[in-house]
């Protein structure tokens, strides 16, 4: 009977350390790449800035490679380090306020389309005959 009831407490124990372990890891390097990953799912081209917020949260802020226009979010652990580094991050491009696409591939392609974009003419600087 005593040892019935250790290996009742024992397994109770067991299951909630589990649960505590795989409920606490939201906090987690693991934990935000899931979220993210997950909420990426509901990304829609056409969507506004605080729309986009509304589903993914908070964008990464304060690193080097952060822009303006360009969010990025934590997705992907590759180098274990604690440093969050722009190839662990999704970027998410926007234009006029508005999402235009994600992704690495569709933030090299908008780079390169900008880079060999005509430059826009200045308003007032033409001719008038």
């Amino acid at each position: 009977m005593k040892t019935r009831i250790s290996t009742i407490a024992a397994v109770l124990l067991a299951a909630l350390c589990l649960a505590a372990c795989f409920g606490g890891c939201a906090g987690t390097p693991w934990g935000i790449v899931a979220r993210n990953k997950e909420n990426s799912r509901n990304l829609r081209v056409g969507m506004t800035k605080e729309e986009v917020l509304g589903i993914m949260g908070e964008p990464i802020r304060d690193e080097k490679f952060c822009e303006p226009d360009i969010w990025y979010y934590y997705i992907e652990m590759v180098w274990g380090d604690g440093l969050v580094t722009e190839d662990e991050c999704l970027p998410l491009i926007f234009d006029n306020g508005k999402l235009i696409g994600w992704g690495n591939d569709f933030r090299i392609d908008h780079r390169l389309k900008r880079k060999n974009a005509p430059p826009i003419a200045n308003p007032g600087s033409e001719k008038k005959p």
